[in-house]
């Protein structure tokens, strides 16, 4: 099985947009659009990588991520918003998110990011 990455997204455009670039770049990409659909994603599929939209429909970006962490201690999240002011970096910290990116996202940065999250994983799962 490849490297898998879930972006949870509720605008369309942007989950076509991350599964473009991250699929051209060799990885598994499964969508979500809300929070639900994504714990179902995660209850079936081996996922430790995820780009998380705060601003979500319904539970918030904050909330979901509290409740990956719960169930994938592991995984690597990473905070997705076009609305940066909104959002407090040590609030998305305590939350458990790894990292924080801006809506536009440099597509170079997402490339860096994801590939630097499968590293670590692997650094980490050697270790056991």
């Amino acid at each position: 099985m490849g490297k898998q990455v879930l972006v949870v997204d509720d605008e369309a455009s942007a989950r076509q947009v991350f599964a473009a670039m991250l699929g051209s770049s060799g990885y598994e990409v499964k969508t979500a659009s809300g929070a639900e659909e994504a714990l179902d994603i995660i209850a079936r599929e081996d996922i430790d990588v995820i780009f998380l939209d705060l601003k979500l429909f319904g539970v918030s970006g904050i909330e979901l991520c509290r409740e990956i962490r719960k169930r994938r201690p592991l995984a690597i999240i990473h905070a997705v918003t076009g609305w940066a002011a909104l959002y407090e970096i040590e609030e998305c910290r305590e939350a458990g998110f790894d990292d924080f990116f801006t809506k536009p996202i440099n597509l170079e940065a997402l490339l860096k990011a994801t590939g630097d999250a499968f590293e670590k994983l692997d650094r980490w799962r050697k270790r056991y």
